[in-house]
């Protein structure tokens, strides 16, 4: 594995395809909330480990692996810097396979072939070019871990171990089922104490996690485990579950049949058991489609099933599956893309030139409550930077209102753009630039206020409040 440059230069390649997929996707305003709220986030890493939507991330997730692109925008400040650290994330689930297939007897051609065909994989790519969030990370260090275990190489695999559990607090899930697997398999070995030590970790992670981070998060923070409204199943549910047990079969065979069933040539499958299952009996859709974060949950454990599965072919049949798995992992990019490029990616136009233009003129420290496109561009420099409500009835406290009406396939501005123009017309906000489809406004009584922070409004934000003609509202939240 260390001397092919056939793999390491693949990884190079991936990564920097889906580095500039990224970054055209980031310049046409293409991302999505979670790419903002991660963002902010990862920026106060150091900090409060916080964002305007959730308040402290704590009170929602286990996700110290984001100290990780918190030290990485420490070094390079750009939202693309987290774009990088995702797409290198996803080109390095290659190598484990790679090295996994030739443990298990295959010849360099072969296990080349199957990186391949991880590196073609859609779920996988629909990962990567989704918004940056922790579950991007998960995959590789799943396969890496596995790899380590399956070579014998336990210092590792427990390090590894802990970088899984950095990654969310499902994983100490997935890790304590899959630990308890190895721990009976390899009872009375030294692979079976370090599986029965993961285990042990993972639940002390969970214990720390739910017992006590949560709950002292939550008393700062937004009440409740999000989480949780994906298994809250109701009697209407209920009455549509033919119509979903149809929709999990049909991401169970996007899943599997680009690899051609392989996976489940080998007992690894048991590994992907809990992750399939936490994303197929959620209620809603969300989880069992591809192209969403979800797919970090379970994806390393199938990838490492199908390394296994290899095991046991004649060199010649496991070349040519692999050849048929490489094919109709383009088909289904071509049939099925998880990238959505039609919708995701396209020529910079006017309007985005002329949406970043004028965010450079707003200050760092403004409360500012916007659309999707804006937010996600604000996100890095302004840490007050937030959404409009989802919910039309629902008020904002925001000092200012930006909307940007050549953006009309917004999903907040249409959710909240006739609630921004009646509390424009209540005289609660007042206009403080437009400039095109651009509207800025701010609110006639926010200076009133005290800030939530409780410190005072920045010069910066009241210089910039008077030059843009707002009146009285000069706030900094």
């Amino acid at each position: 594995m260390k001397r092919d440059p056939f793999l390491w230069v693949g990884c190079l390649l991936y990564a920097a395809l889906f580095t500039g997929l990224g970054a055209l996707k980031y310049a046409v305003h293409r991302n999505l909330v979670d790419f903002g709220i991660f963002t902010q986030t990862a920026a106060s890493a150091f900090g409060c480990f916080c964002n305007p939507i959730e308040g402290s991330h704590w009170a929602f997730h286990f996700s110290p692996i984001l100290y990780a692109g918190g030290l990485a925008l420490g070094v390079v400040r750009s939202p693309l810097t987290l774009v990088a650290l995702q797409a290198v994330a996803g080109a390095l689930v290659a190598p484990p396979i790679y090295a996994l297939a030739l443990r298990g007897g295959s010849d360099v051609a072969t296990a080349r072939l199957a990186a391949v065909v991880v590196w073609l994989y859609p779920p996988l790519a629909g990962l990567i070019f989704g918004d940056v969030h922790e579950n991007g990370f998960a995959p590789a260090a799943v396969a890496w871990m596995l790899y380590a275990f399956d070579a014998g190489r336990l210092a590792w695999t427990f390090v590894l171990a802990l970088v899984v559990l950095t990654v969310k607090e499902d994983q100490a899930f997935f890790l304590a089922f899959a630990g308890a697997l190895a721990a009976w398999r390899f009872r009375g070995t030294l692979r079976g104490r370090v599986a029965l030590g993961i285990v042990v970790c993972s639940v002390v992670v969970l214990i720390a996690f739910f017992g006590l981070i949560q709950p002292s998060a939550q008393s700062l923070a937004n009440p409740g485990w999000q989480p949780q409204r994906f298994y809250a199943w109701t009697t209407a549910d209920l009455g549509g579950l033919a119509q979903g047990v149809l929709a999990r079969f049909g991401f169970l065979l996007l899943v599997f049949v680009p690899l051609l069933f392989l996976p489940l040539r080998s007992p690894m499958i048991w590994l992907a058991a809990a992750p399939l299952a936490e994303v197929l009996f959620s209620r809603m859709p969300t989880t069992y489609t591809l192209g969403t974060h979800y797919t970090g949950a379970w994806l390393g454990y199938v990838l490492v099933a199908f390394a296994f599965g290899l095991r046991g072919l004649a060199q010649r049949r496991a070349r040519t599956m692999l050849g048929v798995c490489a094919a109709l992992c383009v088909l289904e990019l071509a049939v099925a893309d998880p990238l959505h490029p039609g919708m995701n990616l396209r020529a910079v136009q006017p309007r985005d030139a002329a949406l970043d233009a004028f965010l450079t003129t707003l200050p760092g420290d403004a409360a500012l409550a916007t659309q999707e496109e804006a937010y996600t561009h604000l996100a890095l420099s302004d840490p007050a930077a937030t959404l409009l409500p989802e919910a039309s009835e629902r008020a904002t406290d925001a000092c200012f209102i930006l909307i940007d009406r050549d953006f009309p396939d917004s999903a907040r501005l249409r959710e909240y753009g006739a609630t921004a123009r009646r509390l424009v017309r209540e005289g609660r906000y007042v206009t403080a630039a437009r400039r095109g489809g651009i509207e800025l406004y701010a609110s006639s009584s926010a200076s009133a206020e005290p800030a939530r922070t409780g410190q005072p409004s920045s010069a910066r934000t009241m210089r910039w409040g008077a030059a843009h003609g707002a009146q009285r509202a000069t706030c900094s939240r």
